[in-house]
């Protein structure tokens, strides 16, 4: 089964929004056996939207359309859609009924006719009730393609995908099954980890798949197995993993089912009852948020502070004037010295600090611009690793971001 997703939206055309539900359906998809071919962003305009629908007209089974469902006049995804169908807007009383509700009780307000006026829909059309918004989904069908129009609120779009359309595909289609598994690995770059397995990629069956997904410090490798049995995927994707995890085991850090270090490392502090906090120069508080980004963080962070200028090292972190002078503010001392500080007033098992030069121009250490020294304490001491990440400024804070909870990560497995 083939499918397209089409965006509707001059705001993701002139780069003002960044597109986000097409990654979310097409990861929803793929997840049932539903191949996703293309994805498309069009403008809001009538005769644009009508020859995409007709382009896609019968090349795919299903079309998956965002955006253009609101209340204003620049908003013709309906009507357009309607006109493609042949159909007319008729007023639904359930969808009626629920703005109704929202408007008059929930925000307080008499309803207006452009309210009401997000009821209607197309009369042939299956109605996806929106129980989070006032824009219901929709579900027609035109020859051989199902024409699915959602909108574009990601909120309201990932609940009908979620609760409305991949049940009802789930029911409709017969589908192939697709299972990924990804193993997350760190320190290696793609292309030595490339030559590396090389000969171990050549020998995978034709219905296993392996793609790169290369990040700053990390690489996953994601295997993608197909076809009618799940259990004989399921099983061959074991085989293939047992035979690769020989040949990668010093900068493997598990199997992340394509979640980020992140996750994998709350999962580890929380089975383990460890906390954490972080002390940050360079890094600019970057690590707490990454590390906070994880719902239910809270069970394992205790706070951090961000010692950006000098004078809080000394003033905050209590580093001592003398050390700073003695070996650079950007040096390996100062970072275990911050990373002791801040697990020690925070009260915390383990926690990582960064200092260094992020670029592009030097702060108040000599130190080569790049230069970043991440320090890692544990209940047993402290360590500290020094790195040159090169520029730009960006890369430099991303390395350092990942090499931190990195180095965390791999501490605590290997030693706790």
């Amino acid at each position: 089964m083939k499918a397209v997703i089409v965006t509707i939206g001059d705001e993701i055309l002139i780069g003002q929004i960044v597109d986000t539900n097409s990654g979310f359906i097409a990861k929803c998809l793929n997840k049932i056996g539903i191949e996703v071919n293309e994805m498309l962003s069009i403008s809001d305009d009538k005769k644009h939207i009508l020859d995409t629908l007709s382009n896609l007209q019968n090349k795919f089974d299903l079309v998956i359309i965002t955006g253009g469902l609101g209340p204003t006049k620049d908003d013709i995804t309906k009507k357009t859609l309607c006109e493609y169908m042949n159909d007319t807007l008729v007023y639904n009383n359930q969808v009626l009924d629920h703005v109704t509700q929202l408007i008059e009780v929930f925000f307080k307000r008499p309803i207006t006719q452009i309210n009401k006026d997000q009821a209607l829909v197309p009369s042939r059309c299956e109605v996806l009730f929106n129980q989070v918004g006032t824009a219901p989904g929709m579900w027609m069908e035109k020859e051989d393609t199902v024409f699915i129009s959602l909108p574009g609120v990601p909120f309201e779009m990932k609940y009908l995908i979620e609760n409305q359309v991949i049940p009802k595909l789930v029911e409709k289609f017969d589908r192939p099954y697709i299972i990924h598994q990804t193993l997350l690995t760190y320190g290696v770059g793609e292309s030595l980890l490339a030559e590396r397995i090389e000969k171990w990629e050549d020998n995978l069956p034709d219905f296993i798949k392996l793609a790169y997904l290369p990040n700053p410090g990390r690489v996953r490798l994601r295997l993608s197995a197909r076809g009618s049995n799940e259990e004989v995927l399921k099983k061959a994707l074991e085989e293939q993993i047992n035979l690769l995890k020989p040949q990668i085991e010093d900068c493997l850090v598990g199997l992340d089912d394509d979640e980020p270090l992140e996750f994998v490392l709350g999962r580890l502090l929380s089975s383990k009852g460890f906390s954490i906090s972080t002390a940050e120069s360079c890094t600019g508080g970057k690590i707490a948020s990454v590390i906070t980004s994880v719902s239910g963080a809270s069970v394992y962070f205790k706070g951090s502070v961000v010692s950006y200028a000098t004078e809080v090292k000394e003033d905050i972190l209590a580093i001592p004037h003398e050390l700073i002078q003695k070996e650079s503010v950007v040096s390996s001392a100062v970072a275990e010295a911050m990373a002791l500080s801040i697990q020690k007033k925070f009260q915390t098992d383990f926690a990582i600090a960064t200092t260094g030069n992020a670029g592009p121009n030097k702060g108040d250490s000599d130190a080569e611009v790049g230069t970043v020294f991440v320090g890692i304490a544990t209940p047993k001491g402290v360590f500290s690793e020094e790195f040159n990440f090169g520029q730009p400024r960006e890369k430099v804070i991303d390395r350092a971001v990942n090499k931190g909870l990195e180095l965390i990560y791999k501490e605590i497995l290997k030693n706790y």
